[in-house]
């Protein structure tokens, strides 16, 4: 069911507009556009601001002083605005003005400096998803003033959850308020609204997700029936590996939306894990195109068939291996690991790698200290329980012994798992050399 035959959707990461020149480039590749073709532009914060307002956050959380870091994130944003807009009205006190519907830059980073300040002790992941959001809002004010597109904001059309960081899309009332809100102001022009963001019935922001703005492409593509989506990053395609990790890379010309979502379910980089589906229901091919050769050919996402790929070299870092044995030296049962997913499900770790033995089950997930504590005192009884941090997950995607040699060699392994086409395995981090 396609609502806008010709509708291409782009999608724009925090290194494509981390300052002036990469917004002046952003700009350039939205000029070059077939004529007349109607585009939709999702934008992520700018460079690192994400994890600049997850510092800033944290420290207003446990009451710290944060002022040097949002004055620091103040100036940033304003810098680059006035960089890119020296003629942009100003109010009466000489501020910026900038962006429409969320009204001028210094109205968004007022607001949220009122939200750091009226924070409560508790409900750290809904209160994360009200600060952590201006990082969006403030990018898409200044680019969409910079570009001269149409601002949109997404949080009252992508309605979701309270899974407050990973909320969950109501695909059905989604799909209603895009269809009815988005179609007429694509006829008008460009129009460019905020990648990572979504909202609930009662108004309150929400985030799909650590890189959701991939994802939040694929849900408005799916929404509109777009022709295709084009995700722009700082490399030539889709890689089999991260450059800035494993040297001698490989891009893959073209991948199926299978292989694809299994990479990013193992922690590839390139593309969030939920983005491929809802192209894939809709056979709407994604694009990966590098915004530094914009004429390159990238790589081709789509239901293909291909032959065999180079191997896909997977790190992901900051993980944490947890073992679960029985306290009286039973068997790990069904009912054992029903208790244990339901807990883990409860405090919201997700396993990337599982392995049981007769009296013990151990995973693999990511470091979160506030939420493993959570997981031991609800199964402290039931278990003795083990954990080491500060470990890496590696995977092996369609492995070859020379791949594998290439990445076990002098490590210490903690655990290793091979399966017909992937093989994974949790080691120590490997020590800086002096």
């Amino acid at each position: 069911m396609h609502l806008s035959h010709s509708l291409r959707v782009y999608k724009f990461g925090g290194a494509s507009v981390k300052d002036a020149t990469a917004i002046r480039n952003l700009h350039a590749i939205l000029q070059h556009r077939p004529a007349g073709q109607p585009l939709l532009v999702v934008v992520s914060a700018m460079g690192k601001t994400t994890n600049a307002l997850e510092h800033i956050y944290h420290l207003a959380h446990t009451g710290a002083d944060y002022t040097l870091p949002l004055q620091e994130l103040h100036q940033f944003h304003l810098g680059v605005a006035e960089g890119l807009l020296p003629d942009a009205p100003r109010d009466e006190h000489g501020r910026l003005v900038c962006g429409a519907g969320a009204g001028s830059l210094h109205c968004l980073l007022q607001e949220l400096g009122d939200k750091l300040a009226t924070l409560s002790k508790g409900e750290y992941d809904r209160q994360y998803d009200q600060v952590v959001s201006y990082g969006e809002l403030l990018a898409t004010c200044i680019v969409a003033a910079a570009v001269g597109a149409k601002w949109l904001d997404v949080r009252p059309l992508i309605r979701t959850d309270h899974s407050w960081r990973e909320a969950r899309v109501d695909w059905p009332t989604t799909e209603r308020n895009v269809r009815e809100q988005v179609q007429p102001l694509l006829q008008q022009g460009v129009v460019l609204t905020q990648g990572f963001l979504g909202g609930t019935a009662s108004g309150q922001t929400t985030t799909l997700g650590r890189e959701g703005s991939d994802y939040t492409a694929a849900i408005l593509a799916y929404c509109l029936g777009a022709e295709s989506v084009t995700i722009w990053k700082d490399v030539a395609g889709l890689l089999n590996a991260d450059p800035k990790i494993f040297p001698n890379t490989v891009r893959y010309p073209e991948i199926s939306y299978q292989e694809t979502i299994e990479m990013a379910y193992y922690g590839a980089s390139v593309i969030h894990p939920k983005t491929i589906k809802p192209l894939a229901v809709r056979r709407i091919p994604l694009y990966v195109k590098s915004f530094v050769d914009p004429e390159a050919e990238g790589t081709k996402i789509y239901d293909c068939k291909h032959g065999t790929l180079a191997p896909a070299l997977i790190l992901k870092t900051n993980q944490c291996l947890i073992s679960f044995e029985s306290k009286d030296l039973t068997f790990i049962s069904e009912e054992n690991l029903e208790v244990i997913f339901g807990a883990l499900a409860q405090v919201r770790l997700k396993i990337n790698l599982m392995q049981n033995s007769a009296i013990s089950f151990s995973v693999c997930t990511d470091w979160h200290e506030y939420r493993l504590r959570k997981l031991l005192e609800h199964l402290r009884e039931h278990f003795s329980i083990y954990y080491n941090t500060g470990l890496e997950l590696y995977t092996i995607k369609n492995y070859t012994p020379e791949a594998i040699t290439q990445l076990t060699d002098g490590r210490q392994l903690l655990l290793e798992q091979r399966t017909r086409q992937t093989f994974q395995f949790v080691s120590r981090a490997a020590t800086p050399s002096a």
